[in-house]
């Protein structure tokens, strides 16, 4: 199957179910299946823990890099540290490739990341 075409299979003119189309377009821009993104943002608080979870927020995932937004830089450097156990856990719910590398960015006061 040729990226962003429909299969070769498919007579022409056969009607696609919203839900292909919207797995196809969002393979084509590199993001995750919806029940990936369902199961990481279910165990957030399980992956990113007690201590952080009122502090760390999912902000995308896209290609493999998962955004995540924290309200300071201390947070931040404490999340880059734990950087393999976090994508070990993610991996653990979500499954292999999912999610590859973490960019942590520090969101603003009252504004967004």
């Amino acid at each position: 199957m040729t990226r962003g075409r429909p299969s070769r299979d498919r007579g022409r003119g056969e009607p696609v179910t919203l839900g292909d189309s919207l797995a196809a377009v969002g393979r084509e821009i590199g993001i995750p299946a919806p029940d990936a993104l369902g199961a990481l943002a279910a165990a957030w608080p399980e992956i990113i823990g007690a201590a952080l979870v009122g502090h760390a927020d999912v902000q995308s995932v896209r290609d493999g890099v998962c955004t995540i937004a924290v309200d300071g830089a201390g947070w931040a450097t404490q999340l880059r540290y734990a950087e393999r156990q976090l994508l070990e856990r993610v991996e653990a719910c979500c499954g292999t490739g999912v999610v590859t590398a973490l960019r942590v960015v520090v969101a603003s006061p009252g504004g967004p990341a």
